[in-house]
């Protein structure tokens, strides 16, 4: 597969039979988005569902746009933060979804980051048992990892991410022009998920990325290309590995320990956001394969010096606020969903560009390793 150009815009396809879907990069999609979706889509009627923070800059352009094209809209909007990505708030959309009549052919709308993108997507999965679903992605880390794939799902007290269902897309329309709302932390947590596909196995690009990383926060053409090569990596093992059952595994690295670092601040985005977890689990990760020998502690000194370049958290000593034991964290961890029979799968690696899927790694080992790694 390769990259499309339609200069400045990225065309991605993900070749998944029937359920083969488009994403589109490039600025000013939003305007284009009624044109975009009945080009590709049946129905004529839409659920957009969106967060507090983004709807009153987008909302009302959108619904514009898609009436021009003859889509009939509602819209429900939510509260924005990791915590909205609950069973009460996936109630609540079914119910709206239901009341609005949307048919099968017609489609539920996330505008919004990742955690819109997950709950939207979750129920357009399981209303009338699948509706179509369109994702436009507000955030550069939604742009790059979680509007792409068809993982949804809803947090539960057990963890992250626990409850959901596999439900593809039938378009991505990654309009860049609104990258330029986002805060600088926000754009530095979607750029963690950017390092991510260099680090799994892409070392050419984390090279382009140490050189080229300031133009990307700037914006212009080396944003596009970086969003484009993320969202290229990402569709590749998609296709290849759809459910998660083998290499899609290897787009968890950082997110293990992440995950366990989210749930310890409560999902609290004050003191951590999703792409902050996921800068420090990916150092972690490196300096973990250090310790076991799997790779050079100069691989781990070099990703974290990127990523504090850049400006994100890199260790757990830069999260505000105290921190649970190193046997509360590895609980949580033991909720992770590549657990196997209980025994612990890590994503590590031999080195930049070369992460695999490590079985069975020794829970005395972790619980050692982060007893090492906590503030003190």
């Amino acid at each position: 597969m390769t990259v499309q150009s339609r200069s400045p815009e990225r065309l991605v396809h993900v070749p998944l039979g029937d359920r083969a879907y488009d994403i589109l990069i490039g600025p000013g999609l939003l305007a284009r988005a009624g044109g975009e979706i009945t080009s590709r889509l049946k129905g004529r009627k839409a659920a957009i569902i969106t967060d507090e923070n983004v709807a009153p800059l987008y909302l009302e352009a959108l619904m514009d746009g898609l009436q021009t094209d003859g889509i009939e809209a509602v819209s429900l909007t939510l509260p924005a933060g990791e915590k909205t990505k609950s069973f009460d708030h996936l109630a609540t959309v079914c119910d709206m979804v239901l009341a609005a009549r949307i048919e099968r052919n017609d489609a539920v709308i996330a505008l919004g980051g990742g955690v819109i993108g997950d709950l939207a997507g979750f129920a357009a999965g399981i209303v009338r048992r699948g509706v179509r679903f369109v994702q436009i992605p507000t955030s550069l880390l939604s742009q790059v990892d979680s509007s792409v794939g068809g993982k949804t799902g809803v947090n539960s007290r057990h963890g992250k991410n626990l409850l959901g269902v596999f439900h593809q897309p039938d378009l991505v329309l990654a309009d860049t022009s609104i990258l330029d709302t986002l805060s600088a932390r926000e754009f530095r947590a979607g750029y963690a998920e950017v390092a991510k596909y260099g680090l799994i196995d892409n070392p050419v690009f984390f090279e382009w990325l140490e050189k080229n990383w300031q133009k990307i926060f700037e914006g212009g053409p080396e944003r596009i290309e970086a969003i484009a090569v993320s969202c290229q990596s990402k569709a590749d093992v998609v296709v290849e590995d759809e459910r998660e059952t083998g290499r899609r595994a290897l787009l968890n690295l950082g997110h293990t320990f992440g995950h366990a670092l989210e749930a310890a601040t409560q999902y609290d985005s004050k003191r951590l956001v999703h792409g902050e977890g996921v800068a420090i689990g990916m150092v972690l990760a490196h300096e973990f394969s250090a310790r076991l020998n799997l790779a050079s502690p100069d691989d781990a000194k070099r990703v974290e010096s990127h990523l504090k370049a850049v400006g994100l958290p890199t260790k757990m000593n830069d999260i505000p606020g105290d921190l649970p034991g190193a046997d509360v964290l590895l609980d949580a961890i033991m909720q992770d969903k590549k657990v196997k029979g209980g025994k612990l799968t890590f994503i590590l690696t031999h080195g930049i560009g070369q992460s695999f899927v490590a079985d069975d790694v020794p829970s005395s080992e972790v619980l050692s390793f982060l007893t090492e790694k906590l503030p003190r």
